[in-house]
């Protein structure tokens, strides 16, 4: 039978055996449904998870900054439907679970102390362009005043491309 593990005969014809075949053909399209998409999508691997989760938070104030100039452009918050039930506007509700995402995500940053790692690998990364430099000028030959004004001048170039 299709999606089951067994036949009919042998249990494949209960309602148990049955509906666990429909969820597991279901699960089975829904996942190639998603890989078709992501494949669509061109969808690179997260290099830097701490970059991505900063980039991921600018998206989400900038969505909450978004709503937030719909539901102040809005007259009234709440209307009335055909029936006479009074219901809130789609904004107010998307706006309400924008700020939500706010907090988790600036949330998840501060207790990941994002913004200290960040700072320390990019004091990483000074340090071995600095060590690279010195040793390169060294192997030339390049010292005293010489090898301080190449420095400048590398630092100069450094700060030109950040």
């Amino acid at each position: 039978m299709r999606g089951q593990d067994v036949c009919r005969f042998h249990g494949g014809a209960t309602k148990k055996s049955r509906a666990a075949a429909a969820q597991r053909m279901a699960e089975a399209e829904l996942t190639e449904q998603t890989r078709r998409a992501l494949a669509v999508l061109d969808v690179a691997p997260v290099d830097n998870p701490l970059t991505a989760l900063s980039e991921l938070a600018g998206q989400v104030v900038a969505w909450k900054d978004a709503l937030a100039e719909r539901v102040n452009a809005l007259e009234r918050i709440r209307f009335t439907d055909d029936k006479g039930a009074e219901q809130l506007r789609a904004e107010v509700a998307l706006y309400e679970r924008s700020m939500d995402r706010c907090i988790n995500v600036l949330g998840t940053i501060g207790r990941l102390k994002i913004d200290e790692r960040l700072a320390a690998i990019s004091e990483k990364q000074a340090d071995v362009v600095i060590a690279a430099i010195e040793a390169a000028l060294a192997h030339a030959g390049v010292i005293g005043e010489r090898a301080a004004d190449a420095k400048k001048v590398a630092a100069r170039h450094l700060r030109s491309v950040s």
